[in-house]
């Protein structure tokens, strides 16, 4: 395969205030085609506005300057997207274009720390008969500023585990099929997430669990949220808002409802009342906009939305998952 010929650029414009920790540039993006070379485009605190469906869209070389506000240092990001004919591959070093560590309430298990990844985006995924479940082994996506979303936790309610906290679950360990895991952003859950819903895994790698809460933000454009990234089956994820049937532009919402009354309660099962500890606290009850995968159509294009609740961005895929965003053996 050979990269398509057009290269994109994009059209800034951007305005900075002062902050405790310095600069914060708050950047529009929309991406426009040329025939130039991608040139490096500074994404620091940027708000993207593109909702183009396809990777090679994004084409281009990205860069960011941000703060690890735990460590007291600076941090440079890079995302390179390069667009074939039938796929695109992002190669980032997994530092995000915004500051990290904010309002975590406590250090990360490891700093924020540089982690090389390349992944293969097909540009035209397809929907398949039956979805494909999360795996605790593999990435669920990477977004457009290079950090990857890895929704599942590796806690559960375990009472006989080590290092197990006052409700009886332990941070480490358990399976994604094994009951009572625990949802990273659920009440309790203490994973020590930033406001970024993200924090990093013991060699370092910082990763969403949930909206990134930057790329878009409370002021959609007339079609909606921008596309933030792309889901592991090659499907856009867009931030929260859409264009409805009716022409309105509102934020998606959830399929999935916290189960009513109370837990069982046994050697194995934690009781107390479903509030969303636990991913088994949720049942897809079709209450929403968007099914059991956190996606919906929109004008033809099937594509994954940030939620303001379970599962936040991604439950299951409903395509096909690329092997690229398998993670690395130890």
């Amino acid at each position: 395969m050979t990269p398509t010929i057009s290269k994109f650029a994009n059209a800034l414009s951007s305005s900075a205030k002062p902050t405790g920790l310095g600069l914060v540039c708050t950047a529009f993006l929309t991406f426009s085609a040329t025939a130039h070379e991608a040139t490096s485009v500074d994404i620091t605190g940027a708000i993207f506005a593109s909702t183009r469906a396809d990777c090679a869209s994004y084409e281009n070389l990205y860069s960011s300057d941000v703060t690890d506000t735990q460590q007291y240092r600076q941090l440079k990001g890079s995302v390179h997207v390069t667009a074939y004919d039938d796929h695109c591959v992002v190669e980032s070093n997994s530092i995000p274009n915004h500051d990290t560590g904010e309002g975590s309430g406590r250090n990360f298990v490891a700093p924020v720390t540089e982690i090389s990844g390349s992944f293969t985006i097909p540009r035209s995924p397809k929907q398949q008969a039956s979805v494909t479940a999360l795996e605790q082994r593999s990435y669920d996506a990477i977004l457009l500023n290079g950090v990857v979303v890895d929704i599942l936790s590796a806690g559960c309610y375990r009472p006989g585990g080590n290092r197990v906290d006052a409700n009886g679950n332990v941070a480490i360990g358990c399976r994604a099929t094994d009951k009572w895991l625990l949802d990273p952003l659920g009440p309790d859950a203490g994973f020590g997430a930033d406001i970024h819903h993200a924090h990093t895994q013991p060699n370092g790698q910082y990763h969403y669990h949930g909206n990134p809460m930057a790329m878009f933000d409370d002021q959609p454009g007339d079609d909606g949220s921008p596309v933030i990234g792309f889901a592991a089956d090659g499907f856009p994820i867009y931030g929260s808002y859409f264009k409805d049937a009716a022409g309105a532009v509102r934020k998606a919402k959830s399929g999935y409802s916290l189960k009513p009354g109370t837990r069982p309660s046994s050697a194995s099962d934690p009781g107390g009342t479903y509030d969303g500890m636990y991913v088994d606290d949720f049942e897809f009850t079709d209450a929403g906009d968007l099914d059991a995968c956190n996606g919906m159509v929109v004008n033809g294009q099937y594509a994954y939305y940030v939620t303001d609740a379970y599962p936040w961005v991604i439950k299951c895929f409903s395509g096909t998952p690329d092997s690229s965003f398998a993670k690395p053996r130890p």
